[in-house]
């Protein structure tokens, strides 16, 4: 049996993953391509319950390395509870934000070292790598814009303000500057044209 696809998605709070997730699973679906969709941190039961410390607006005393951890285990439990076990499966994986995330909001924003959360990442995941990763690239004050017409609350991550948005925004470019498997998608466009660029690179890989 091959293997499943692993894809991921990344990209700052309101860039417009949830809706080119949605698109993309519907589109795998129909096409008869059996897929799983999971989101970090979370996922599992531990991992939702990480979760929940993570993103908490009273937590404000989480310092950086703590921060870090949880969200390395949280990724080691989804990746031996769901994702490795799917993608032996030939089942495809669909995972919201996975461990680039770490590299551009801990390993830059934060400034705990790149070296440090690539290396965290390893370790988490066992060597697991995503086959293709989607950072949908928008500037801070269309994502806030975006973000504030839905009405939606800040969590504890979003409150930390524009600055460290925009070095979170800094170090997904510069993990696309490392990693191939990264495609930096212009999400200032419409859903169709964004969706178009997302769906011809993954046919080229079915």
């Amino acid at each position: 049996m091959d293997k499943g696809l692993f894809i991921t998605f990344e990209g700052i709070d309101g860039c417009g993953k949830s809706t080119q997730i949605k698109l993309l699973t519907a589109y795998l679906r129909d096409v008869g391509k059996p897929c799983l969709l999971v989101r970090e941190p979370g996922g599992t039961g531990i991992g939702e319950k990480i979760r929940s410390i993570l993103l908490d607006k009273e937590n404000n005393e989480m310092s950086p390395a703590a921060e870090l951890l949880l969200f390395e285990a949280a990724r080691a439990q989804i990746v031996d509870e769901k994702i490795r076990p799917a993608l032996e499966a030939g089942i495809t994986v669909i995972c919201d934000r996975f461990y680039d995330s770490t590299f551009a909001y801990q390993g830059v924003a934060r400034s705990l070292g790149e070296d440090l959360v690539i290396t965290l990442n390893d370790i988490a995941t066992s060597g697991l790598a995503p086959d293709v990763t989607f950072l949908l690239d928008l500037s801070v004050e269309d994502a806030f814009a975006r973000r504030k017409g839905r009405g939606e609350a800040d969590d504890r991550m979003e409150l930390l303000g524009s600055k460290f948005q925009e070095d979170v925004r800094n170090g997904y470019l510069k993990a696309a500057s490392k990693f191939d498997r990264i495609k930096v998608i212009d999400a200032s466009r419409s859903v169709d044209e964004i969706f178009g660029d997302i769906k011809a690179a993954i046919e080229e890989r079915l």
